[in-house]
C-alpha cells in the first residue's frame, strides 16, 4: 500500500470523526513519604533542646547568672517536657511491629473504563481513476517481490497479483487505521466552542400544512355497534345454549 501510494494510484486524506468517544487518562498513583519512626522523633527533639540551650549559654555568658536567666532555662525545660509528654501520649507500640518504611500506594483497578467526547482523525484512501494499470518492483533487503494491479472495467473494483514469497513488514510497516484523538490548544478549542452552538428553535410553529389532508385523522367518536353483528353473537350462544 506505501509503494501504491508513493505511484499516485491512490492519495491519502485525513477523516475527522467529531462526535467520537475516547478513553480518559488514568490517574497515576506513587507511594507515600517514608513513616517517621521514634528513634527519629527523639533525635530531633535532642536536636532543638540542644540548639535552645547553646543559646541561652550564649546569652548568658556575657552577663552574669541572674534570676532572668534562671527563668528562661526552666521555661526551656518546661517546653521539652512537656513535648517529650505528648509524644508520650501519642506514642504507638504497633510501629515495632512494622518495619516496613514506605507505604504502597493502591488503586482498585475499574472494570470498565470511563469515555468523554472527543474529536479523532482516522486516515483514509482515494483510488485516482486516471491510473488504470500499473505495475513495479519492491525491494525488500535480500529478496524482492513484484506486482501488478489493474482496474476491472466497469466497476470499481481493483485485481491486485502480489508475489507472497518475500516478506517486507521489517521495511515496511503496516498502514492501520486506528483513530487518533485530536489534541487542540486553548485557541483553537475556543474557537469550536463558540461555532458549535445550539441550535435556534424557530420562530413560530409550523403544525399545518395546507398538502396534508387533516380529516381523515380522528373520528374514533363516531364508530358505532353494528346491529347485525350484535344479533348474529346471540343466536350463536342461544344455539349453544
Amino acid at each position: 500500500m506505501t509503494t501504491l501510494i508513493q505511484m499516485g494510484m491512490f492519495k491519502r486524506v485525513s477523516l475527522f470523526d467529531y462526535q467520537a468517544m475516547c478513553k480518559t487518562n488514568s490517574h497515576s498513583v506513587s507511594s507515600a513519604r517514608p513513616l517517621l519512626s521514634v528513634s527519629s522523633i527523639i533525635e530531633s527533639l535532642i536536636c532543638i533542646f540542644e540548639t535552645r540551650i547553646q543559646s541561652l549559654l550564649h546569652q548568658t555568658s556575657s552577663v552574669p547568672f541572674s534570676l532572668q536567666s534562671f527563668y528562661a532555662l526552666a521555661s526551656t525545660f518546661k517546653w521539652f517536657l512537656s513535648n517529650f509528654l505528648l509524644f508520650l501520649l501519642e506514642f504507638n507500640f504497633c510501629s515495632f511491629w512494622h518495619t516496613e518504611p514506605f507505604a504502597d500506594a493502591y488503586v482498585p483497578k475499574k472494570k470498565w473504563n470511563p469515555l468523554q467526547p472527543c474529536d479523532t482523525e482516522y486516515p483514509s484512501f482515494i483510488h485516482e481513476p486516471s491510473v488504470k494499470e500499473t505495475n513495479s518492483i519492491i525491494k525488500c533487503g535480500r529478496c524482492q517481490k513484484m506486482f501488478v494491479v489493474q482496474q476491472i472495467p466497469e466497476s470499481n473494483l481493483l485485481m491486485l497479483v502480489v508475489q507472497g514469497d518475500c516478506d517486507c513488514s521489517r521495511q515496511y510497516p503496516p498502514i492501520t487505521l486506528e483513530p487518533k484523538e485530536v489534541k487542540y490548544n486553548a485557541s483553537v478549542k475556543c474557537d469550536r466552542m463558540r461555532s458549535q452552538k445550539i441550535r435556534r428553535r424557530p420562530e413560530s410553529c409550523h403544525a399545518y400544512h395546507p398538502q396534508e389532508n387533516a380529516n381523515d385523522c380522528g373520528g374514533a367518536s363516531f364508530i358505532r355497534l353494528s346491529g347485525l353483528l350484535l344479533l348474529l353473537c346471540l343466536s350463536c350462544a342461544l344455539l349453544v345454549l
